[in-house]
C-alpha cells in the first residue's frame, strides 16, 4: 500500500512575488501603475494627483489585504453585487407527500371515519379552508 503526503494548508494561496500572492501583486501593481500614469498626466495639478493617488493606492491595498469576517474584499464585493442584482421573489410550492407519510395519513382518515368525536362540517369556513388546502 502506497503512502501519500497530504497537504496541510490547502486553503492558503502560494506566495509568488515575495510576500505577495499573485492576486495581491496584481492589485498593488495595477494601483501603482495607474498612480504613475496619473503622475505624468496631472503633473501640473499636484493636489488633484495626490487626492486620486490616495484613493487608488488605498483601494489597491484594500483589495489586496483587507478581509471582512475572514473573506477577502474582492469576494465580499462580488457576493454583494450578485445579491443586489438577483431578484428576491421567493415562491413556495407544495411538495408531494412521500408514500410512507401518505399511508399514515390514510390510516388516520380511516380512524376518523370509524369513530371520531370531533367532526368538521363542510359548510363552515374551516371546512372550506381544509377543502382548499387539500385541492392545492
Amino acid at each position: 500500500m502506497a503512502e501519500y503526503t497530504v497537504p496541510q494548508f490547502i486553503e492558503r494561496e502560494p506566495k509568488i512575488f515575495g510576500p505577495f500572492t499573485f492576486k495581491q501583486f496584481i492589485f498593488v501593481g495595477v494601483a501603482g501603475g495607474l498612480t504613475l500614469f496619473l503622475y505624468f498626466l496631472l503633473r501640473d495639478n499636484f493636489g488633484l494627483f495626490l487626492l486620486l493617488a490616495i484613493f487608488l493606492v488605498g483601494g489597491g491595498l484594500s483589495l489586496a489585504f483587507l478581509r471582512v469576517k475572514g473573506f477577502p474584499l474582492p469576494t465580499v464585493l462580488k457576493n454583494s453585487f450578485i445579491f443586489l442584482t438577483r431578484p428576491r421573489i421567493y415562491l413556495w410550492g407544495k411538495k408531494s407527500i412521500p408514500p410512507k407519510i401518505l399511508k399514515q395519513v390514510e390510516k388516520v382518515r380511516e380512524e376518523e371515519k370509524e369513530g371520531s368525536s370531533l367532526k368538521v362540517s363542510r359548510e363552515n369556513r374551516l371546512g372550506k379552508l381544509s377543502t382548499f388546502l387539500e385541492t392545492k
